[in-house]
């Protein structure tokens, strides 16, 4: 198999890695610029959406923020789900049906043709291969691991490691059932487009994966082998985030946001959110003085745990307000 097949698989999985940033890159391109809002162009999907099963209770949390002329609601995302996971909520569904404009991320969650450039600059280092990095256990969990990604270890082995942890973390959720393609981003972004909706983004492509390749040799490393030592939970992890999250659970929400950020390492925590969730709130205090009604679905770690969006926008002055 050539290096670029192998991309391609790798270019597949980068869409719908879980934990942590990894789960924040599950969407890629870039709208926002300077003071100015890009759009995207708005066309109908191919087909309907099914309606999403409703949660019991109120459902995952949503929060919003309000000034004489706008309101801006902020909902957490999980960006993999299993067939049937009821999500669905009726505050959530009167929310965003009254917003104009949606935010997310980054606006195309499958442009691959943006990604490939990306992968190719700063996911490969051949000349320093993978296994020039990690002890022989960790290596034997590697060639363990790597199947379930689509890959083998000899094909893994010219990534660097941040890109390499992504494919780890990626194989045992899809296993398991999880499907980018049912994530609460891919279901919002359709049903905006279909209701003729702006969509915008936070980030580009390059940025969200540059805060990644920027990570330091130490840190790089400390994240591949977060994920080599959790392979084997990640699944059960995953399962136990998704029940918090759709039980409106603050201490497990919380309590993942710390475990894929500051439990991995500071560096982690500093690159993966602390200093995204300062961007964003710059962006959305930006937002606040124009007006109308926007609708922001992002991570859920990124609304939960330490130095959350809602937290760096109070220390502003700017209320949130849990629905």
């Amino acid at each position: 198999m050539n290096l670029q097949i192998v991309l391609g698989r790798a270019a597949s999985r980068v869409q719908s890695v879980g934990a942590g940033m990894a789960l924040g890159l599950a969407a890629w391109a870039a709208i926002f610029a300077g003071e100015a809002y890009a759009e995207t162009p708005v066309a109908p999907p191919p087909v309907a959406l099914a309606p999403i099963a409703r949660a019991a209770g109120d459902g995952p949390p949503l929060w919003v923020i309000r000034d004489a002329d706008s309101t801006v609601y902020l909902y957490g995302t999980i960006h993999l789900l299993k067939p049937g996971t009821a999500w669905g909520s009726d505050k959530v569904d009167a929310a965003f049906d009254s917003a104009s404009d949606v935010w997310f991320e980054v606006t195309s969650p499958d442009d691959q043709a943006a990604i490939m450039p990306i992968i190719q600059q700063y996911g490969l280092s051949p000349e320093r291969p993978l296994s020039s990095w990690l002890t022989p256990d960790e290596l034997a969990t590697l060639a363990i691991a790597a199947p379930a990604a689509g890959l083998t270890a000899q094909q893994i082995d010219p990534f660097r490691p941040w890109f390499a942890a992504l494919m780890i973390a990626t194989g045992p959720l899809t296993a398991a059932g999880y499907d980018p393609k049912l994530g609460v981003e891919m279901n919002l972004r359709t049903r905006a487009l279909a209701a003729g909706k702006t969509i915008h983004g936070f980030e580009t492509i390059d940025q969200q994966i540059g805060g990644l390749a920027r990570m330091s040799d130490d840190g790089q490393k400390t994240y591949l082998r977060h994920y080599l030592k959790t392979y084997g939970t990640a699944a059960a992890d995953l399962d136990r985030v998704v029940a918090g999250w759709i039980a409106n659970d603050p201490a497990a929400m919380a309590q993942y946001a710390h475990e894929n950020g500051r439990a991995i390492s500071e560096e982690t925590h500093q690159i993966f959110m602390a200093s995204r969730n300062a961007d964003w709130a710059d962006q959305i205090e930006t937002l606040l003085a124009g007006s109308g009604t926007s609708f922001i679905a992002v991570g859920l770690g990124h609304l939960a745990g330490d130095d959350t969006v809602q937290d760096l926008l109070a220390a502003r002055g700017i209320s949130v307000i849990r629905q």
